[in-house]
């Protein structure tokens, strides 16, 4: 699965790349971005309106399109797209209609305007209205940098849409997290400097499968499953590919950017999750928990996060502790290493038989002071750190950190006993840029972390007297010995050895005496 992911995304770079092009010189990359993804997205959304709503009406002979233009349909029909899709798009707006007008040169970026607008309007007043609100703002269809006169912005944007019309995107495949991928592409396209920060929003597809695989080990369905630091939304999107049931009732989640805030919602649409089945949030997590329900925190079943390594803690002030998040542990993360306060945030949020697994810096299993009284009261007092994994280094965009999978579960079926410490940091595929964990690298972690036995320099089951021994440090290397042992010496073969060659050093010795004596020279030794 992993290597076929990795083959779509290589195809994937090949097309934006031209469609970037056609962007360069107009602004830069972290700009075009918005109007590539705003683009791919409308293109979704038309394409699944026509789609599902010709599928509703094959039995009554009529396409949606048609069934707009007929009194007798129109009202209903609307009616369904509306209750089933959140919105509507009118025929004459929707993204085949407009590549026609542009193939005609009838077209204006007024019309592509005129359409984004009516979606969105569609939806005011509506129970998809929150899902729907603002998603296209950062596609600014009047801007300077697309042209000062709406002949070069209509010039520019039609050549845009018609590369985009030629992208081998199917609207019905919801198995390649297509925009998120296509994000971290353009980013990566130009090295602007958006993209200096970019593992931040979209978590390696790799890495992503590996946490959705760890986090759903056993499971069939999830009743609710959340990311707090959701960016693209790409982890959340793993989890229900990764469910042997691949049923997910309710996503959650919340994210602190407004950009990648909106490209989250725009994938839960576009992988086909209705609008109602999902709950956005644009905040700080660390100082805002949005996730209550009738005065009462929200349990869920699975999380997952990769949250921003070793970022600055926004909700550091000790008035914080009041916080029930906060306030069963006694202690806050660090002023300027938040990691273990979103680890906090999450195990509030754990249900009777909730489980986590988070991507996280490595300093956050030995370093001290807070940090260890929070890592005391995960495994003392709460008893959840289930597992310890040790990724390689220079998997994500931005960072070439190495980082470590802490898996964590409610219910330890049995093993409250022990943690287990796995050392995968060598086995990966090298890329140019980044390094990638292979299907079989992800497929032995998994296998490690499902089996739970020792394995010579890879795997540790650790008794909790041991952890108590190290004092709470989690650092790897203290459990797992990963270093090449040297081969034994034989001192016997080596005496031996040495002997026959003082042996053959002194025959050579006799020879040379011999030939310097018939020279009349004196042996210098």
């Amino acid at each position: 699965m992993a290597d076929n992911v990795k083959a779509k995304s290589d195809e994937l770079a090949k097309q934006l790349w031209a469609i970037a092009n056609e962007f360069r010189g107009n602004m830069d990359a972290s700009e075009f971005k918005n109007y590539i993804l705003g683009l791919i997205f409308y293109r979704y959304l038309s394409e699944r309106t026509e789609n599902y709503m010709d599928d509703l009406l094959k039995d009554d002979g009529i396409s949606y399109r048609e069934a707009l233009k007929n009194d007798d349909y129109a009202e209903i029909v609307r009616g369904w797209s509306m209750s089933h899709l959140g919105y509507i798009i009118e025929p004459k707006h929707l993204w085949n209609s407009l590549i026609d007008r542009i193939r005609g040169s009838e077209f204006t970026v007024e019309d592509l305007e005129k359409a984004v607008n009516a979606l969105t309007a569609s939806t005011i007043g509506q129970e998809s209205e929150a899902a729907f609100r603002g998603l296209f703002n950062d596609m600014n269809l009047k801007a300077d940098h697309l042209g000062r006169e709406v002949s070069e912005r209509t010039a520019l944007i039609s050549k845009v849409m018609l590369r985009i019309n030629d992208l081998s995107f199917d609207a019905k495949d919801t198995t390649f997290d297509y925009l998120g991928t296509a994000y971290m592409q353009l980013i990566g396209l130009f090295q602007s400097g958006a993209g200096k920060k970019a593992g931040e929003f979209f978590t390696a597809t790799c890495a992503s499968i590996l946490v959705a695989r760890l986090a759903t080990s056993g499971l069939s369905e999830a009743k609710n499953i959340c990311d707090p630091c959701a960016g693209s939304g790409s982890l959340l999107l793993e989890v229900k590919n990764n469910l042997s049931g691949h049923k997910v009732w309710h996503y959650y989640s919340q994210e602190l950017n407004s950009t990648t805030y909106n490209l989250n919602r725009m994938n839960m649409l576009l992988h086909g999750v209705p609008y109602y089945c999902f709950t956005a949030y644009n905040d700080d997590t660390l100082k805002k928990d949005n996730f209550y329900e009738n005065g009462m925190p929200v349990l869920f079943d699975v999380q997952v996060s990769n949250p921003p390594y070793s970022a600055p803690n926004s909700a550091a002030d000790p008035s914080f502790l009041d916080d029930p998040r906060y306030s069963a542990c006694g202690a806050l993360a660090p002023k300027s290493k938040a990691d273990l306060q979103f680890v906090e945030h999450m195990v509030f949020h754990m249900s009777e038989d909730g489980r986590i697994a988070v991507l996280l810096p490595h300093g956050v299993l030995f370093r001290g002071a807070a940090e260890e009284k929070i890592r005391k009261w995960l495994i003392e007092s709460q008893n959840v750190i289930d597992a310890v994994i040790g990724l390689p280094a220079n998997l994500f965009h931005g960072t070439s950190i190495p980082v470590a999978v802490l898996v964590m579960k409610r219910n330890r079926n049995g093993n409250s006993d022990n943690i287990l410490f796995i050392d995968a940091s060598k086995e990966f595929e090298k890329g140019k840029t980044q390094n990638v964990l292979r299907e079989t690298d992800i497929k032995r972690i998994v296998s490690a972390y499902e089996n739970r036995v020792d394995v010579p320099q890879y795997a540790h089951v650790a008794a909790m007297d041991e952890i108590r021994a190290n004092d709470f440090n989690l650092n790897i290397p203290r459990y797992v010995d990963t270093a090449e042992k040297e081969e034994e010496i034989d001192l016997q073969k080596l005496t031996s050895d040495m002997k026959k060659t003082d042996e053959e050093i002194a025959a050579v010795s006799d020879s040379l005496k011999e030939s310097f004596a018939q020279l009349g020279l004196e042996f210098p030794f």
